[in-house]
């Protein structure tokens, strides 16, 4: 599972259509305590996540077992929001 923070959106007029209807949010992963990672990822909304909100996605196979993924051309998918993070010292 990947830990990260939505920053944008991909509005894609022309796509597979299997991909219409679904939102496509930009995600940056991050870490555990909330500090940014390097990279950004494109993601499938699956739970009507919004701006900023930490999210939990997945990626790969698992991406496609997602609510409304199966048989979609989807890499990565959001499956969760994060309310609260907790981490032993």
């Amino acid at each position: 599972m990947i830990l990260a923070r939505v920053v944008g959106t991909v509005v894609a007029t022309r796509k597979d259509p299997r991909l219409e209807g679904k939102k496509l949010l930009i995600l940056k992963p991050i870490t555990p305590d909330r500090k940014d990672e390097s990279n950004y990822v494109v993601a499938v909304d699956t739970v009507g996540a919004g701006f900023r909100e930490t999210v939990l996605a997945v990626s790969g196979s698992s991406a496609r077992m997602a609510e409304g993924c199966k048989d979609t051309p989807v890499d990565t998918a959001i499956i969760g929001i994060v309310d609260n993070i907790e981490m032993d010292d």
